[in-house]
């Protein structure tokens, strides 16, 4: 299922985005819902309640705050949301990319381009979704990139997150169990029995320790020195890095 929001002030423009996405829906037959803000407020309400759509279009102008302010809120919430300007000026258009927007739609809104516009993001939608990982934290449900995931570690009955951007998010669950399904990715494997490691992350391995490249270092068990160099190496060799 694909979740959809709409974020504009005019009413008007919310109820042509209704009609458009229920006659797309039906027409291609695709399981999505959606949900209409028409305030910023009430929209990053929700978000932060934890309740995140993976399609936002999102007006630039509105009364209070603008359209790029509540995208940069949003931004530090989730990463992956694709998030669609919606105007009926171009002004904004270079300011839209500093803030990750997928597309920015100019008004108004006809049918076979919108049709065209979502076939685009639903498709790079599904292929995110088999490369990301769900979550479950105190922050509510977030779904992480897996390309953004630098290490996992275990502490007492938590495992840590530990991302590119700097955040780390907590939840439970089971190290093993998290192995499982990421170590069917070339890129993860387990050098100790509590961390699951990125290795797109990894600066420098000595005998000792794995150093990542937010300098954190991860601990080698005695006699793995050897057998962790190789998986490196053989990770690097294939995905045709330059090894001296």
């Amino acid at each position: 299922m694909i979740k959809i929001a709409f974020c504009d002030d005019d009413m008007e423009v919310l109820h042509q985005m209704n009609e458009l996405i229920d006659r797309y829906r039906v027409e291609r037959n695709e399981d999505i819902t959606y949900a209409a803000f028409q305030s910023p407020f009430e929209l990053l309400t929700e978000i932060e309640k934890g309740i995140r759509p993976d399609i936002l279009f999102l007006d630039v102008v509105m009364p209070g705050q603008n359209g790029m302010d509540v995208a940069k809120e949003i931004r530090q919430y989730d990463t992956n949301m694709k998030i669609i300007f919606l105007t009926s000026s171009p002004e904004f258009a270079v300011e839209s990319y500093s803030v990750g927007a997928y597309f920015y739609q100019l008004k108004p809104i006809w049918e076979e381009s919108f049709f065209r516009l979502m076939d685009a993001v639903l498709a790079e939608c599904e292929k995110k979704k088999k490369n990301s990982l769900i979550l479950r934290s105190k922050d509510g449900i977030t779904r992480i990139d897996l390309q953004q995931l630098e290490y996992c570690e275990v502490l007492g009955r938590k495992l840590l997150f530990h991302l590119e951007n700097g955040a780390v998010l907590e939840s439970a669950g089971s190290l093993d169990d998290l192995a499982g399904q990421l170590m069917q990715y070339s890129n993860f494997f387990r050098p100790h029995r509590s961390f699951l490691v990125n290795m797109e992350y990894i600066q420098n391995i000595s005998s000792r320790s794995i150093k990542m490249v937010n300098d954190a270092e991860i601990p080698i068990p005695h006699g793995k020195c050897s057998e962790i160099k190789n998986t490196y190496m053989e990770y690097a060799f294939n995905g045709e890095q330059a090894v001296l």
